[in-house]
């Protein structure tokens, strides 16, 4: 957790603390000097002075002080807190709450709960949360139902998780812009991400917005923007499957075009893939290129060849004169429709470095004997083999070899170059 050391030590904003006394009335001297030595234990702590600041809380704490015993209280709690004295930290914190201070009373008890959430103590927490919502305070109390609806979440209460997500982020909860809208815009990202997660799409965002009405927050954009993509997904869904042929009848859906199923297909994979849900991308790969339209099939194979090197970029050809697909295809196809891309990409320049580096070894350190060479060169046509494309590479270059020796059988041995 982050050190909250300056932030609890002070008002919120547009709130006036009973500090001091009112305007024009005398400060008993003594009361001025706890206020000081309050301010100076604030200074000491945001310093990282931390044993420093906790002994002066302790001297307005032990010195009686009735105006400022609540802020000493919780001052000294966050800074045991932050050195790691838990137990010295919660002994603080209650003696800030039974002060009963409209302010840092209910302050104590916010701070209690989220040292409790950090342990995992999710009672105790609850509890706490439950001593905000006691204190006449109202600009804590949004924080402390979105404890009690994170609380209820996660042991399954759904009723009680939606009464308080309600009064977090319900169509009345917060002002735009007031002190408590950071904290509506922050649960408003858990509940939509909550509520996305169920498949509750509309819900999600409505809880968006209503927390962007409450305070600018990116995390949210970035939210409502997923909503856009589940929405999206849905009807590339639904395009993608009336490309599937109907029975001939009178109500028979006239056909698809084969480029708008080919485009259905395509950005329903591409955008499951964004989801993070490359399985199900993969399976809409698979149903486009396994469509019973021809066309269809032949457009989503266009899609996920775009950019592959042409055939007639490559050496080989087959016998009547046409280019042949290079050996090397369907690993490209396969990684394109399984978003696995980038590991093949790697397995590549892994193999090409090994071998790369065997073969330069020799090479810059003028090595001329003929059988620690043929070792080197064994060894680089062996780097493949361990990889899933390397089988087609060696079967590639053995009908290569067949080919340019006049079409001789047995040229090189099956499984070579593993069995030679």
């Amino acid at each position: 957790m982050q050190r909250l050391t300056s932030a609890w030590n002070r008002p919120l904003a547009g709130k006036q603390l009973p500090m001091t006394a009112t305007a024009g009335a005398p400060v008993p001297e003594a009361e001025q000097e706890f206020a000081d030595l309050c301010e100076q234990g604030r200074d000491l702590a945001e310093n990282g002075h931390l044993q420093k600041a906790a002994q002066v809380y302790e001297r307005v704490i032990e010195g009686g002080s009735q105006r400022h015993r609540a802020r000493a209280a919780l001052g000294l709690a966050v800074v045991r807190f932050d050195l790691g004295e838990v137990k010295a930290s919660r002994e603080a914190d209650r003696r800030a709450i039974d002060t009963g201070h409209a302010e840092f009373a209910p302050r104590a008890a916010y701070h209690l709960a989220v040292g409790h959430e950090a342990a995992g103590e999710a009672a105790e927490a609850a509890a706490a949360w439950r001593e905000v919502l006691g204190f006449d305070n109202p600009r804590y109390h949004p924080a402390a139902h979105y404890g009690l609806a994170r609380a209820a979440e996660e042991r399954g209460d759904d009723e009680a998780a939606r009464e308080h997500w309600d009064r977090v982020v319900g169509a009345d909860a917060a002002e735009p812009g007031g002190p408590e809208a950071a904290v509506v815009a922050e649960a408003a990202r858990d509940r939509a991400e909550r509520l996305l997660a169920r498949g509750e799409v509309d819900a999600a965002e409505e809880v968006a917005a209503r927390g962007l009405r409450a305070a600018e927050d990116p995390a949210l954009r970035v939210v409502l923007g997923a909503v856009y993509v589940e929405r999206a997904i849905a009807e590339f869904g639904a395009a993608a499957a009336a490309s599937e042929p109907e029975p001939e009848g009178p109500s028979a859906a006239p056909p698809v075009d084969p480029a708008v199923a080919g485009a259905a297909f395509e950005l329903l994979a591409r955008l499951l893939s964004v989801r993070g849900d490359p399985e199900s991308a993969a399976k809409a790969w698979e149903d486009g290129l396994g469509n019973a339209d021809p066309g269809i099939a032949g457009e989503v194979r266009a899609r996920v060849r775009r950019g592959f090197l042409a055939p007639e970029d490559t050496e080989d050809a087959e016998e009547g004169g046409e280019s042949a697909a290079p050996w090397w295809d369907p690993y490209i196809e396969a990684a394109v429709a399984q978003e696995s891309t980038p590991m093949l990409t790697g397995e590549l320049f892994a193999a090409l470095d090994r071998i790369y580096t065997q073969l330069a070894v020799p090479h810059a350190g003028n090595e001329s004997r003929a059988s620690a060479l043929r070792t080197v060169l064994a060894e680089a046509v062996l780097t493949p083999s361990e990889y899933v494309w390397g089988r087609a590479l060696h079967d590639d270059f053995r009908e290569r070899l067949r080919r340019a020796s006049g079409g001789q059988a047995h040229v090189l041995p099956e499984g070579w170059p593993e069995e030679r």
